[in-house]
């Protein structure tokens, strides 16, 4: 259970519940990658809270853990291209439609982190700081993390000297000094201003 006092009360109380986050939306490289999870009741999870909050170790374990025990889960993207189209707010809600869409088991109601709801099909409820208040929306967050940190340490290998493998795509200075030293790549977010200004 997260470990925050303001722990969620949710309005519905059927099993298909979904909890949706999305990682990514900070760096200047790479995908933003969402995650859906519908949690099993009778199959609880311990440990689970906010991904930032978790070991990369315990990260790792626990999304196996939640693949094996949830009801159902899915991970949806939107792409460099996307976030540079519409931005990185909307391709972050386009992320997450999408998750939610490729449900194996398709929810009655979506609890989303942050204080906006995507474009879906079901009734929805944004969660500010909803990663660690609501046990669905921590597992999703540490699915989703997992899943694109595992992208961001292949891209590495296609994209060497940026460190992607170390700080995913992040603005660190070890980053903004390989941009400068190397430009742009095709993974790079063009609208984001630092990589903006290593192309001016």
């Amino acid at each position: 259970m997260p470990n925050n006092d303001d722990v969620f009360e949710c309005a519905y109380k059927g099993r298909l519940l979904a909890g949706v986050d999305e990682v990514g939306r900070g760096p200047l490289a790479g995908a933003v990658v969402a995650a859906a999870v519908i949690l099993d009741p009778e199959s609880p999870i311990d440990g689970l809270n906010d991904s930032k909050k978790l070991t990369e170790k315990k990260r790792e374990r626990l999304s196996e853990e939640i693949k094996e025990k949830a009801l159902s889960w899915s991970l949806g993207r939107a792409e460099v291209e996307e976030i540079d189209k519409l931005n990185i707010l909307q391709a972050s809600l386009l992320a997450m439609k999408r998750a939610v869409e490729g449900l194996p088991i398709p929810p009655e109601y979506a609890l989303i982190d942050g204080n906006k709801c995507p474009d879906l099909n079901v009734a929805c409820e944004a969660v500010v700081k909803g990663d660690s208040r609501v046990t669905a929306i921590s597992a999703a967050s540490i699915i989703a993390k997992v899943s694109r940190d595992h992208e961001m340490v292949e891209l590495d290998k296609k994209y060497p000297g940026y460190g992607l493998a170390k700080h995913k795509g992040y603005p660190t200075a070890v980053h903004m000094k390989a941009l400068k030293e190397l430009g742009v790549s095709d993974i790079h977010r063009r609208s984001f201003r630092p990589v903006r200004e290593c192309l001016e």
